[in-house]
């Protein structure tokens, strides 16, 4: 990705002139939230944001495997590793698929995705439920379990974003809560901050994610996971590092260094090898689309869907108007009578207390010590 690369190089012919117009409007908004900006249709994925917390757990055995560790280390461990592996499906699937990263589409409030990871080896059936709780802010709020082996993550993201001149910054808002029940009895809860994003290669129209600063794995046992994460030319010359350090009340335990794409091995670059990103992932399985219901994401924006995919970008469009005007025109109608969107699967508080209580024990200046959460109802 060399500096000197002509502008819009990798926009198509017919999508130079709507993409130039995107990148003069992003520098007027420089500094500025850009979540209610529209993108140009060439930019768009097919794929509603609230598909997004399936890549949670496009490595189901991880996430089952980690209630069967025998000590709080082994599982904290455990619980890195299946972090770890979230990180690539989240960050980069959509530019290997797609050939860059893609703008996701704005969920409506009150949209929903359902799925399921089928029991394989024993490792029990994990279910994954999704809603979009808010739509000005953009809130998406999660719940995945797999109750034979007695895990369960609940968490709610939104996402802050400002233009910089050459690259968009992502600060991802909201946390996730894991409860773990080990094999050997009690409970165990880690709360989990997201990292931020930086986009990069806007400019020449082939968009691409980076991590960047880090962040943390606080476990109710008293371990801590930081993660720091950097780009091309820090630790190891390679895109997509990072270095973990696990720790056990403030004294360093072990650390991990590698690719959150690739290869990542313990205790220094010659050390045991601790993950394999790039392993086979499971995609979620979701019912046919004409099985689900109106506000399930697929069924939502299935033409929208078809129309990127095929390359008609009016007809997504138009489609994609027509989805936010009755969205428009139902938030009208719910303030006139006085009556706001009920939400389906999940209560809002204004402080989560399991969130306080491992915050504090973070003693991170920068993780706030109350956040709001999206309670799942059950």
């Amino acid at each position: 990705m060399g500096d000197n690369k002509e502008e819009a190089a990798d926009v198509p012919q017919e999508q130079k002139a709507g993409w130039t117009s995107f990148i003069k409007s992003l520098a007027h908004m420089a500094g500025s939230d850009l979540s209610s900006m529209t993108a140009p249709p060439f930019i768009l994925s097919p794929v509603s944001l609230t598909e997004f917390p399936a890549y949670w757990c496009e490595h189901p055995q991880l996430f089952a495997a980690i209630s069967q560790g025998a000590t709080e280390q082994d599982r904290a461990e455990r619980v890195l590793k299946w972090f770890l592996a979230t990180l690539k499906g989240q960050y980069t699937t959509r530019n290997e698929k797609m050939g860059s990263e893609k703008k996701p589409l704005n969920p409506v409030l009150g949209e929903v995705f359902y799925g399921v990871w089928p029991d394989k080896d024993g490792r029990g059936e994990t279910n994954l439920i999704v809603e979009q709780v808010s739509h000005h802010p953009p809130i998406t709020a999660y719940f995945i379990e797999n109750k034979a082996a007695g895990v369960a993550l609940q968490g709610h993201s939104g996402q802050k974003t400002n233009f910089t001149g050459t690259a968009i910054n992502v600060k991802q808002s909201g946390h996730a809560l894991l409860r773990v029940k080990p094999k050997a009895g009690g409970e165990e809860t880690y709360l989990i901050t997201l990292p931020k994003l930086r986009i990069e290669g806007i400019v020449w129209g082939s968009p691409y994610i980076e991590l960047v600063e880090s962040s943390a794995i606080q476990s109710s046992t008293g371990y801590t996971s930081v993660i720091d994460y950097k780009g091309k030319g820090y630790f190891s010359g390679k895109a997509h590092s990072f270095k973990a350090t696990l720790q056990h009340k403030g004294k360093s335990v072990q650390t991990y260094e590698g690719q959150w794409t690739g290869v990542s091995t313990i205790g220094g670059p010659k050390g045991a090898t601790f993950l394999d990103a790039s392993s086979p992932k499971e995609e979620v399985v979701v019912k046919p689309v004409d099985q689900q219901g109106e506000w399930e994401s697929r069924k939502l924006w299935l033409k929208v869907a078809q129309g990127i995919k095929s390359g008609n970008y009016d007809e997504a469009g138009r489609e994609k108007s027509r989805i936010e005007n009755d969205q428009r025109q139902r938030r009208k109608d719910e303030a006139a009578a006085g009556s706001p969107w009920p939400l389906k699967h999940f209560e809002h508080v204004d402080s989560d207390k399991d969130y306080q209580k491992l915050a504090d024990l973070l003693h991170d200046k920068l993780t706030p010590p109350t956040e709001d959460a999206y309670v799942f109802k059950g």
